[in-house]
């Protein structure tokens, strides 16, 4: 235990750091192993890999995960920032490439490799972009002369082509209603929201009539027919589980459905240890997001509480994205649950986002009451 006199870096991060957020994010990431160990063997023995393939390498993912989360809590907003410009840069010249090098799977590329290892830009790149509109709206507010706000929509603008060239309309999704969150929190006017709603529709639309994955996916939601099997056996795994769950190693829908230990690790939890372990990560993830969401409106500095709302708003997103799926509330989509499903990419730049939200969370003095302060013992009369 550290004590408060000592002033040492480690010390200082303790005694500063939301310690209700690191519990949160230790207690998914731990859950993403236990359920790793749940989900994962069948579909490694059904692929002809060994049975604990895919749990190693969830740990093994895990650790350098935790690694990254922790060093980047350490840092100051201004590192923050300049971090996300570099990852920012890096990432869009990767989405670029991804284009014409990236690894395709089912009709998409999304994936680059280097040196064997797999990398999908896009999970990096949520971040980073983040942390770079919320400087750029605050900055915008700071000195109205700084067309921050423009900067802002043109960038929302390129990172949504590159999506949709792979193409990932989910991920386009994503990303475009974590920057309406971002761009309502800096004041937008009505109008503009109505713009936004309306280009958003159009933008739905328009996804449906070009792409027949998409309207494939939508119409197989609404009239429940054609090949709806993950989703079914998704939600037979919970209707199995009932309140309980039939125990641990148990379950046998994981048996059957191919991406068990990803997109449907949340069924997998339903199935084996009940409707309360699926209410109770809810609960986490939702304490996330309400904390975030009200640290951020207490924030006297624009930047940090546009950067903080908008890193648990991707976060909450994405894991009600996952959980609906599983539910059968929307249709199919490829997306993880944050800390808990598997893959290397997807922990990483979940570490990274959330080591952010820790920094940014860090008790720090206020510069006006230093100012303060130190103005009133100039004034007091010397004796």
């Amino acid at each position: 235990m550290q004590s408060r006199l000592d002033k040492s870096p480690v010390a200082t991060w303790w005694w500063t750091i939301d310690r209700w957020f690191l519990a949160a994010f230790l207690s998914l990431m731990g859950l993403g192993i236990v359920l790793s160990f749940a989900a994962s063997p069948a579909v490694a023995e059904r692929i002809g890999l060994d049975s604990f393939h895919f749990a190693t390498r969830q740990i093994i993912f895990t650790v350098p995960a935790l690694g990254v989360m922790l060093a980047v809590s350490f840092l100051e907003s201004r590192q923050i920032r300049r971090m996300a410009l570099v990852i920012l840069c890096i990432m869009l010249v990767l989405m670029v490439a991804v284009l014409y090098i990236g690894v395709e799977v089912k009709g998409a590329r999304r994936w680059v490799s280097f040196v064997g290892m797999s990398i999908q830009p896009s999970e990096f790149l949520k971040p980073a972009f983040v942390i770079v509109c919320a400087w750029l709206f605050a900055e915008h507010k700071r000195q109205p002369d700084i067309p921050g706000n423009l900067f802002a929509m043109l960038l929302l603008i390129l990172v949504i082509s590159l999506l949709v060239a792979q193409p990932d309309l989910g991920q386009t999704m994503l990303v475009t209603g974590t920057w309406g969150v971002m761009f309502f929190m800096a004041g937008l006017p009505w109008l503009w929201i109505i713009a936004l709603g309306a280009t958003g529709a159009s933008g739905l639309f328009a996804a449906y009539t070009v792409f027949p994955h998409v309207a494939a996916r939508i119409d197989k939601f609404l009239t429940g027919e054609g090949d709806t099997f993950q989703v079914d056996m998704g939600r037979e795994a919970l209707i199995n589980g009932h309140w309980f769950g039939v125990g641990p190693g148990e379950g046998t829908v994981k048996r059957v459905i191919p991406d068990a230990h990803a997109d449907f690790v949340f069924s997998v939890a339903g199935e084996e240890f009940g409707l309360i372990m699926c209410f109770f990560i809810m609960s986490i993830f939702a304490f996330i997001v309400l904390r975030g969401l009200n640290t951020a409106l207490k924030e006297h500095d624009d930047f940090t509480r546009y950067a903080v709302g908008g890193l648990v708003t991707v976060f909450g997103l994405q894991s009600v994205i996952n959980m609906c799926v599983n539910l059968q509330l929307m249709p199919a989509k490829g997306m993880t649950l944050p800390f808990i499903s598997y893959g290397g990419s997807s922990q990483i730049a979940i570490a990274i986002s959330m080591g952010m939200v820790l920094a940014l969370t860090r008790k720090r003095p206020e510069k006006r009451k230093q100012m303060g302060f130190a103005l009133s013992q100039r004034a007091l009369p010397a004796e």
